[in-house]
């Protein structure tokens, strides 16, 4: 309901769970600490601005942002970039792929013939109060990431994320402590399973319950097939999990996945999504720590 805050902390309620399932609560990460929905900045903000620039995420952070989203990738000599596709092809005036490339080459190409591509550990350590969700996309990024994090001393400002579950649980694992993420593929699977079989889905929950993952991040659809559903938000907040929902450009989807229930939207308009959480009495604009 419009200007409702929701604690992003507390599970849904046991009822919800079939009989026999234990509730089990994730640990309590603070990149989730935040009132209200959380309002992600995809890629920085990529449809007013070229996308993953430090200027396009200099803009998000200006107009109120805490949550910015980007990707991880290593070049061959293991840099680490804040960049989302496997080549410089799509969006730089180079071409080649970034895990063959050295740096000393991917540092000419320019994002719209303008802008370097960033080191993920600038965008990490220019704002030590803005929180940040990294798509690993390549195995060899998660040793520099790993590092970049810990450099930074940014493992409670960090939340992992990845369309591979085994190098999801690798990146985990390298951070050395325990860090936010989201569920893999599979894990996703799992809950949209458990969310459409209704009373038949205990052995589903179970498994999930026991993974502990504080937050499931979903397509509105896939393949023609609704994924974010009443239905899974309620299974996923059942679980003591969030649900963040990417990436939604349009103010009346937004307004409609907000009814829902959904903890978070990941967005290119962030213009649109600041007005409609402000028009809903829950945008909750970034207060600068005094060192930042």
């Amino acid at each position: 309901m419009p200007g409702r805050d929701r604690n992003v902390h507390r599970p849904g309620c046991p009822a919800a769970l079939p009989r026999g399932i234990l509730l089990h609560v994730p640990r309590r990460y603070p990149f989730l600490d935040h009132p209200g929905p959380l309002a992600f900045a995809h890629r920085g903000g990529a449809a007013e601005g070229r996308e993953n620039t430090m200027a396009a995420f200099e803009r998000a952070v200006d107009l109120g942002y805490t949550y910015l989203e980007t990707d991880a990738h290593a070049t061959a000599d293991g840099v680490l970039l804040a960049f989302h596709d496997h080549t410089l092809d799509r969006v730089t005036d180079r071409h080649g792929r970034v895990a063959a490339l050295p740096y000393r080459e991917v540092r000419r190409a320019r994002i719209g013939g303008v802008e370097q591509i960033p080191l993920l550990e600038d965008v990490l350590g220019s704002w030590p109060d803005v929180r940040v969700n990294i798509d690993v996309k390549e195995s060899p990024a998660i040793v520099p990431l790993a590092e970049a994090v810990r450099r930074t001393a940014a493992h409670d400002r960090v939340c992992l994320t990845s369309f591979s579950d085994v190098r999801l649980a690798r990146a985990r694992m390298a951070m050395g402590r325990p860090v936010c993420s989201a569920l893999g593929p599979r894990g996703v699977a799992r809950l949209r399973a458990a969310a459409a079989l209704g009373s038949g889905y205990g052995r589903l929950l179970g498994g999930l319950a026991r993974q502990g993952v504080p937050c499931a991040q979903v397509p509105v659809g896939f393949r023609g097939m609704r994924v974010t559903t009443r239905a899974l938000v309620r299974t996923a907040h059942a679980l003591g999990m969030q649900v963040h929902v990417w990436t939604v450009d349009d103010p009346r989807q937004m307004e409609h996945l907000l009814d829902l229930g959904v903890d978070g939207i990941m967005t290119d308009n962030i213009s649109g999504l600041r007005d409609v959480l402000a028009a809903r009495g829950q945008w909750h604009p970034r207060r600068p720590a005094a060192h930042a």
